[in-house]
């Protein structure tokens, strides 16, 4: 038999790791933001077209590379940053594989153009698919550009998998926050099409914050100090009031890497325990340092996921910290004996000794002496404020003696508010109005049918009716809004304004008014009818959540999700209670759908029980 065994070519190779490397364009900002930090820069530009798909180009003021490392970079497993596998263990570097630039040549046309501050000239190369196409002398400025044009042209079914632009902006955009928040201490700048989306100078790491997620972040941070032999913590933490519904503000960053760690998140979540609403999550923007060698960071080829030594000591320290951060800024509740002034003792007391109590006795009172003539020696013996009691609790029963029939003590003729209606189950049906709805639990409508009995579920049928009617407002463009006696003022990020600046005129076709919508406010003049103005910044929230978690792309309806999203915030919850006017209109507007059977989420929104099968469980 022959053998079957063979070495794949190298730009196979390539094309293989690049499939774990570059997942999307977002992958490569990542890996060269990472390169341009680790070559000591302190300007970064990150310069995107087309959602990354045309071009990511990023430009750095850093050390540059020679002639020969130039040409080398593009090799795999070519790299400065270790030299043995005892380095990995004392890494202070962002790379190590020394796979990066290698994926990337293979699936993209890449350009390079490097000079280190000493040379005169510096070199420029560019490669497509793995084959060098021209390296020359080139004049350029000290520090790297490296363009890297037509992502997956030669990976068709790749590219076919990629989202719109709007979703791929978006996973750039968050790469770029985690780079960006990780390194205050450098300057940098994003573009778009042209256009500036972030320029943030060198600065602290509070202002850093800020300057990423807006002015309004800067009052609802807690800062978190603490140090330990064995983790240092730095960094910051949302105020209770205003988690989010998604976790969109979750930054854990580990020797000024970015991380996922649901552990270490459960540490946060537990220190909040009580603080937060069901459904809302934390905010937290931390950095922990640790020893080098504690850690393992050659788990993933992304290297967002770590290995800790000891994870239960750092779970431990971690939730004290931010625990303590909340109580000492009066974020938790605590119990201070030496702040609270209720328990403090009066000044004029302060320096007085406790004396023991004097204890008066009426030797006097007999309870089982039945003249009245008693009563009057006590009162008249004791001194006058005893008998103040006895005469305003009398007072209270004067006028109820009876003096006929028309005495109020009569509770015969004593009016009530309301009195209840004790009737008998087998009272006249003739007499009685039927009732032909009922609610259980305050979360089903019962109704009866010819063949049995229908059970609704009175959030998922509300959820349809909305659903339905804002797909109806939408479409035609004629909904009716509400003007607001006060305009209402919202805050969001950057990219959570960007969300509903996408989604301004299927908004507007709902009801909304917008007066103003940019980066820094959102100020709505006019709201849906039936909409309070309380439920607005919850609907934009849940909006905001839906569109991060299911991120639509180019093939998936806008309008559908925002019905879906709208619907949801403001149909009635279960627990609710629905009078039968209430309830009778809900099953009438259910069944008045197109498709009632259903919620918006394809979940059934009422079940029939037959007569036949009611009558199988008395058998």
């Amino acid at each position: 038999m022959s053998d079957i065994i063979q070495l794949l070519p190298d730009h196979v190779a390539n094309q293989i790791a690049a499939g774990e490397v570059v997942q999307r364009p977002a992958s490569v900002v990542k890996e060269l933001l990472e390169n341009a930090i680790d070559a000591n820069a302190t300007e970064i530009k990150l310069i995107i077209k087309d959602a990354g798909k045309t071009l990511v180009q990023v430009i750095d003021n850093g050390k540059g590379m020679s002639v020969t490392d130039a040409r080398l970079s593009f090799e795999r497993h070519a790299t400065s940053k270790i030299k043995a596998a005892e380095d990995l263990f004392q890494l202070n570097t962002k790379g190590f594989r020394g796979e990066a630039l290698a994926s990337i040549a293979a699936i993209a046309h890449v350009e390079l153009k490097t000079k280190q501050d000493e040379d005169d000239l510096g070199t420029a190369i560019v490669i497509e698919g793995s084959e060098v196409k021209s390296q020359e002398v080139s004049v350029t400025p000290t520090g790297s550009s490296v363009s890297v044009k037509h992502l997956f042209f030669n990976i068709p079914a790749r590219r076919n998998f990629l989202k719109s632009d709007t979703v791929e902006l978006r996973h750039i955009t968050d790469e770029f926050h985690r780079v960006a928040l990780a390194h205050p201490n450098i300057a940098f700048a994003f573009y778009h099409n042209g256009s500036d989306l972030f320029n943030v100078p060198q600065e602290n790491y509070r202002q850093r914050v800020v300057h990423i997620f807006g002015t309004k972040t800067n009052e609802k941070l807690v800062p978190v100090e603490e140090e330990t032999e064995v983790l240092k913590i730095s960094g910051f933490v949302g105020k209770p009031n205003f988690s989010k519904k998604t976790k969109s503000e979750q930054f854990f960053f580990v020797n000024q890497r970015f991380i996922k760690s649901p552990y270490l998140n459960h540490a946060i979540k537990s220190a909040f325990e009580g603080l937060l609403k069901d459904g809302y999550h934390p905010s937290y923007f931390l950095n922990l340092t640790v020893d080098p060698k504690s850690i393992d960071i050659n788990i993933h080829p992304t290297k967002t996921e770590i290995k800790f030594d000891d994870e239960h000591t750092l779970y431990a320290i971690l939730r004290s910290a931010v625990k303590h951060s909340l109580g000492q800024f009066n974020i938790a509740p605590v119990l201070d004996f030496e702040h609270q002034s209720s328990f403090n003792t009066p000044y004029d007391y302060k320096d007085k000794k406790a004396s023991t109590p004097a204890i008066e006795v009426d030797r006097s009172f007999n309870p089982f002496a039945e003249d009245s003539g008693v009563k009057q020696k006590s009162a008249s013996h004791n001194t006058g404020f005893k008998s103040a009691p006895t005469s305003s609790w009398e007072s209270l029963y004067v006028g109820l003696e009876s003096k006929g029939n028309n005495s109020p003590s009569d509770f015969s003729q004593v009016t009530f508010e309301s009195e209840s209606k004790n009737e008998s189950i087998f009272t006249d049906s003739s007499i009685e109005t039927r009732k032909t709805t009922f609610q259980l639990q305050q979360k089903y409508i019962v109704s009866t049918l010819k063949s049995g009995m229908l059970v609704i579920d009175q959030n998922r049928a509300h959820q349809r009716i909305l659903y339905e009617n804002f797909l109806k407002h939408i479409t035609i463009k004629e909904a009716t809004s509400q003007q607001l006696l006060f305009p209402l003022e919202l805050h969001y990020t950057p990219n959570e304004t960007k969300i509903i600046d996408d989604l301004k005129a299927d908004l507007e076709h709902t009801g909304f008014v917008f007066s103003e919508l940019n980066t820094k406010e959102i100020t709505i003049t006019g709201v849906p009818v039936g909409v309070p103005e309380s439920e607005v910044s919850i609907i934009f929230e849940q909006l905001i959540s839906d569109v991060e978690n299911d991120v639509p792309d180019t093939n998936f309806s806008t309008t559908d999700l925002l019905a879906k999203s709208m619907a949801k915030s403001l149909a009635i919850k279960n627990g609710q209670s629905l009078n039968s006017t209430e309830q009778e209109h809900m099953v009438n507007s259910l069944f008045a759908c197109k498709e009632p059977n259903v919620s918006p989420t394809n979940r059934p929104t009422f079940i029939t029980m037959a007569v036949d099968d009611i009558e199988k469980k008395f058998m």
